[in-house]
Order: C-alpha cells, then structure tokens, then sequence
C-alpha cells in the first residue's frame, strides 16, 4: 500500500502534504474548545458567581475556535480530495502504460473484465483507502496522542482507564485485519468472474437474442451473482465485528470515567469544570479509535485491491527489447524463417509449429492454406514478434527480428488479424490509426485499393461518418475492407492479412488480391485464406498442416503434384458452378 502512495503521489505531493498539516491545525483548535468549557463552569460559574462577561467571552471564543477549526478541515477535505483523484489517476495511468508494454502472452493472462475492475473498483477502494491513511487516520492519531496529553494533565489516575482500553482494541483490529485480507481477495476474484460473463454476454447479444438464450444467460448470471454475494459475507462478517469491539470499549470506558470521575469529584481532587473538559476528550479519544478503526477497515478492504494493481503493474512483459538496436530499420520486406520450432506454453507436450524453414523475397506474394489448427496464423504472427520464438531464427530485412527494437519492427510490418477491430469514432479517424499524418489523398487511395471507397461514399457523411464502438454499424465485410485499408494506409514492408477478406464477395475479394499484387510492387504480402481464389494468383503458395510446411509451389505447380490443394481447388469449383 505504502509503496503504491508514495511512488504514484507525483504531482499530488503538495495536496497530500498540505492536508495532513491543515488536519492537525483543525484538531488544535478543536481541543481548545473542551478546556475554554472547563473555564467557564470553573471560573465564570463556581469561582465568580456567574459573571455574564466572563462567560460570554469564553463562549465567543468557543465559537471562534469551531468556526477556524471547520475552515481549516474544510480546506483539508478538499486538499485531500485532490490529492486522492490524482493518487489514483496516476496508478491509472501506470497501469494503462504497462498494459501497452505487454505482448500478447501477457495479455492473455489478464482478461479485459479484470483489468476493468482493477482500474475502476479496485482504484475506488484505493482512492477511499488513500484519503482515509492522509486525514481521517492522521486526524485521529494526533487527536489520540494531543487528548490524551490534556487528560493526563487533568487527571493522571483516570487516563490509566485509556491505557488499558487500547491495547485491547488495537489487538482486536489487528486479528481482524489480518483475516479479512484474504477475504477481500477471493471477493475481488469473483467480481472478476461476475463482470466477464456480463461482458461477453453484452457483447454478443445479438447471438443470444438469435438463439433465445435470454433465460439461460439471467440464470448464469444469478449464480455468478450469488458466489459475489456469498464471498461478499464471508468477508463482511469478519469486518463488521469492529464496530461491536470499538463500541464495547467504547461504552466500558465511559463507565469507568463516569465512575472514578464522580469519585474524584466527591474526594476534591477533580473540579466539576474539569470532569466536563475530560467527559469531553474522552468522547474525542473514543471518536480519534472509531476513526483510526475505519481508517484501518479501508485499509484492509485496499489491500487486495493493491495486491491486484502491483500484479498488473510488476508483470514483467516476456518480449525483452532492451538490447536491440533503437535506430535499426526495416529496409525491405524480405522473411526467413530458419528451423522455427513454436509453442504457446513451455509445459505444452506437442510444438504448435515444427522445424519451420522459409525463405520470402521482398515484394513477393505469398498465401497460405490449410485446414483449422494448421498453424497459419500462429506462423505469421511470429513475424512481428507478437510472440517470441525459443527455437530457431527469424529474419526480416535480412535481419534477426530481436536486433530490431519492437516499435521499429511493428512499424515495418502490418497486420490485419482475423478478428477486425474498429474503434468508435469517424471512418476517417479509424483509418488514421494507420497514419496519423496522411492526407485526404493518400486515405482515398488507400480506401480505393482496399474497395472501401465506394461504400464509404454511399453514406451520407462519408468519410465522416461515425462508428459504433467496435464498427457495429457497418457489415462484416465492409469492416474488413476498412481494415485492410487502415493496414495499407501504414506503408509496410510487410503486409499481412489474416483471412481478412473471409466476408467480402468474390469479386471484391479478387479486386483486393489484384491491387495487392500489381499496385503495390514494393511491399511484400502474405495472405492467409480459405479460398483457393484468393492466393491462387499468389507468387508463390504454402500448404500447412499440423504445424508444419507440406508443400510450397505456384498455383499450377500445387495443382499437378499436390493431392490436398488439387481437392480444395475442384471442390471449391464445383461449389462456385453449382451456386
């Protein structure tokens, strides 16, 4: 907890600083408050018979002393305020700019339903947890340690009924502090559990609704609910034990000091004014417990949350680019893979990919085939190094990928994966992703090249036309063809695609491969695909199966030697004459 608040206080420090100390003046000025009463029943009352001015003075001054003592804890809350907003802004932004360190490994280690809640409810509790420790704790200490200095001065004998209160509920809320936190943690893991299904859920609606799952998905949903709403009281029942403890020492010490106070008064050695005053600190004491008790409350509620946040933060991202050659570019677009053996899992019995061996010139185009689970897409994502490889080497523009830094490597290679992705915002917006600083030129042309011009024209606004978030509002292929354009927009070496033209008709899916093969000469291009009428006018085509290369050849040559390709082409023929 402490290493979060003082490594992500930054610019918050002076918030942070000035609250505390404005909190302290606050509890000065509230204790003078007790002992300007001791004075007026003392001396206004007993000693001068009621002397109106006396009394009237005090009183004032009572008033003056609540009036500074509200300005100053005013001016704390909002000092602390800041502080905390920016406290936690600060983790926020730390956890965002880590996430976009990690590879895709590490992403795939913390679903998106668990990072959501580690920036949102986790950051709510840490925020409550951080005001808490710079005000209503150090308020309740310096009350603590201020009062009890005061009723030790009024009555040494009667303080000893504090010294013995607090020991007993500082060890109680230490117990309770201890078993809550694994409490919390476990609650924290079902409410990542419960905001996953309602994610998914929410995202596809449109199948649920199509399927009449409504009522399945409602009880899916209750149950997850119910396993949050038990561990909610398996954790709670520890925690609400604290009020109980503080209110019984709360109430014993009341009668204590009542009893042993009204003694000391009958015995002369406690003034009525006095025992007023200590009445007073004595409800101060017990308020600085029951403040430090919350403050300890939020605290243990944090900690899981803070053992959540360090986990995203210290992830150490397994890609490691610290020694590549920063100024090192991809000069072309030439590949080899040389004796790449893969697998997602170092405990995996079975390689994903095996003995890999390929050779790409730059400015070729390249398809692959294969049947689900061959290995295509796993082959051209090691490219980019969006994993890294144990086994083998592989080169791009003539050099090792890991000399390349990560940014220089992915600037030279686009992607298009097989799930395309728009983010909400205008198509042009979108397209920009693929460079910030194109022009209305170059994004029609990309458009153009990607048969996404005419589509985006049909609409009123045109290239101005807003998205939904994740591009709903367009259809499957048409997304894909802005996605295509996006990639084209980049000007890579390399250009891969994904079955990224798996929606668009035949026709358009042609005009895409033609583009890509007779206007863009200097790019190299890898086309994954289902279709043989998509890469059969390739420069060359790979045939893969279980992780491994078959055969590698023209059109032509595939079709006299290679019994699997001849079988998908006839197959796939005779499909398109009978439609």
């Amino acid at each position: 907890m402490f290493k979060l608040l003082f490594k992500y206080t930054k610019d918050g420090w002076k918030s942070a600083m000035l609250g505390p100390i404005l909190v302290i003046l606050e509890v000065i000025f509230d204790l003078g408050i007790p002992y300007a009463m001791a004075l007026i029943i003392d001396e206004g009352i007993n000693n001068r018979g009621g002397d109106i001015n006396y009394i009237v003075k005090l009183g004032l001054i009572m008033v003056g002393l609540a009036i500074v003592a509200g300005i100053f804890g005013a001016l704390s809350g909002i000092s602390v305020s800041v502080a905390s907003c920016r406290f936690t802004r600060n983790i926020r932004s730390a956890m965002l700019e880590k996430i976009q360190e990690y590879d895709f490994k590490n992403i795939e280690k913390f679903p998106v339903s668990s990072v959501v809640v580690r920036m949102t409810s986790d950051m709510r509790m840490l925020r409550m947890a951080y005001t808490s420790i710079i005000r209503t704790m150090i308020r309740a200490i310096v009350m603590l340690i201020l009062t009890a200095i005061m009723i030790f001065r009024l009555n040494s004998a009667l303080a000893n009924v504090f010294a013995v209160a607090i020991p007993i509920l500082g060890t109680g809320l230490i117990i309770i502090m201890m078993k809550a936190r694994p409490r919390f943690r476990i609650l924290m893991s079902k409410f990542d559990a419960m905001n996953a299904g309602l994610k998914e859920n929410i995202e596809g609606i449109r199948v649920v609704k199509n399927f009449v799952r409504a009522e399945y998905e409602e009880d899916k949903f209750e149950k997850v609910s119910k396993d949050v709403l038990k561990s909610q009281r398996y954790a709670e029942n520890v925690i609400i034990l604290n009020q109980p403890l503080f209110e019984l020492v709360m109430y014993a010490c009341m009668i204590a000091v009542a009893w042993y106070g009204g003694n000391f008064i009958i015995a002369g050695s406690l003034t009525t004014g006095q025992f007023m005053s200590y009445l007073s600190y004595l409800r101060q004491i017990l308020f600085s417990l029951l403040g430090i008790s919350i403050s300890l409350t939020q605290i243990v509620n944090a900690r899981a949350s803070v053992d959540r946040a360090n986990e995203l933060l210290d992830e150490k991202p397994s890609i490691d680019d610290s020694l590549a050659d920063k100024n090192l570019l991809v000069k072309d677009g030439s590949i080899e893979f040389n004796d790449v053996s893969f697998k997602y899992f170092d405990e995996a019995k079975k390689d994903t990919l095996t003995n890999i061996n390929l050779k790409i010139q730059s400015g070729e185009t390249i398809g692959i085939l294969g049947p689900t689970g061959a290995g295509k897409s796993t082959l051209v994502q090691l490219i980019p190094r969006l994993y890294d490889i144990k086994q083998g080497q592989i080169k791009v523009g003539g050099r090792d990928i890991k000399d390349y830094s990560l940014y220089n490597l992915r600037e030279g290679v686009s992607m298009v994966l097989q799930k395309n992705l728009l983010f909400s915002g205008t198509i042009k917006e979108n397209l920009l992703w693929g460079n910030p600083y194109a022009n209305d030129e170059e994004i029609i042309e990309a458009c153009k090249k990607a048969q996404a011009h005419d589509f985006i024209m049909s609409f009123p606004d045109g290239y101005n036309t807003v998205l939904d978030q994740g591009g709903n509002n367009v259809s499957g292929g048409q997304k894909q063809r802005l996605c295509i354009a996006r990639a084209l927009l980049k000007k890579p070496k390399i250009l891969i695609l994904d079955d990224s033209t798996s929606a668009c008709d035949t026709n358009t899916d042609k005009k895409i491969q033609e583009a890509l093969k007779n206007k863009l000469d200097s790019m190299t291009s890898i086309i994954i695909a289902q279709r043989v009428s998509s890469v059969k006018d390739c420069d060359h085509i790979i045939i893969m199966n279980d992780g491994r290369i078959d055969d590698i050849g023209t059109h032509d040559e595939l079709l006299n030697r290679n019994e699997v390709y001849k079988d998908l082409y006839e197959t796939q023929l005779q499909g398109v004459q009978n439609g």
